[in-house]
């Protein structure tokens, strides 16, 4: 079942003039529920709301952190899911099939489905390379998780294609922004180094929540500042975040080899704090 618009049906009904469809006029959250509950949520709601504003979309006064949360939360109780649940909530423009819009209302749809609730750490090979047919713009629109992700899915296919886990993307600096599903962070002897936001990637929820877990170990300088390609190669450690996986180790770019030191130290403290709160 799927909520549209607050009401939950058992099918989605395909609207031609969606706007979403047509234009990519929308934004997303893709959330992780554990144990019934969102799982960041507060972060999310409040990026939510950014980015509508970025996107110039009017927030309907019902928008409120609690009724959102209360329509994902009714939808996992509707598809009997009590454990772990994938949710994406979609919120797009209302209107007719042209670029101005000619209403200011916005729809939403979400949908849920069953995940394994906490993280674990997948050891297995997760190789990656640099993704350069298209390139990721230094600004504003980047950071926010719109409906248009073509970069992302040419990218995936690229992947796919060619044997490998994930791709690296570059922004037209040609420095590493991020990886294709997530955030990247890059360890380098004690410094933990990931691109800031102005750098074009997205503003990961994980991201946050890495950023403050590994400021709390002494061993470690965190900054924020722009990875070369030359950089991966000099690199102990790589890794990407997201909130539905939480973290992946890159065992392997090029010919690089990589551990998953930090990633196995982080991911328990994660874990840890998913618990205690």
């Amino acid at each position: 079942m799927v909520n549209i618009n607050g009401e939950i049906l058992s099918d989605s009904s395909f609207e031609i003039a969606n706007r979403g469809f047509l234009f990519g006029d929308g934004v997303f959250e893709t959330m992780k529920i554990v144990r019934g509950k969102i799982l960041f949520y507060e972060d999310h709601y409040f990026r939510l709301m950014s980015a509508m504003r970025i996107v110039r979309m009017e927030i309907p006064m019902s928008f409120t952190p609690e009724f959102i949360e209360q329509q994902i939360l009714n939808l996992a109780i509707s598809n009997n899911i009590s454990d772990g649940a994938r949710v994406r909530l979609t919120v797009f423009r209302s209107g007719s099939a042209q670029y101005l819009p000619q209403s200011k209302e916005v729809s939403f749809v979400i949908s849920a489905e069953p995940l394994v609730a906490g993280y674990s750490l997948d050891h297995s090979a997760y190789e990656v390379d640099l993704f350069k047919d298209y390139h990721i713009p230094k600004h504003l629109l980047s950071t926010v998780k719109s409906t248009n992700k073509m970069v992302n899915v040419i990218g995936s296919i690229y992947a796919d294609e060619n044997g490998l886990q994930n791709c690296l993307l570059l922004n037209e600096s040609k420095n590493v922004v991020e990886a294709l599903q997530g955030n990247l962070f890059m360890l380098m002897g004690n410094r933990l180094i990931t691109p800031p936001i102005t750098e074009g990637c997205l503003n990961g929820i994980m991201r946050k929540q890495i950023l403050a877990l590994a400021k709390k170990m002494d061993t470690l300088e965190v900054v924020e500042e722009p990875i070369s390609p030359f950089d991966l190669q000099k690199a102990d450690e790589l890794f990407v975040s997201n909130v539905i996986k939480g973290i992946q180790p890159i065992t392997k770019y090029r010919k690089k080899e990589y551990v998953s030191t930090l990633s196995t130290q982080l991911l328990t403290r994660l874990n840890a704090m998913i618990m205690l709160n």
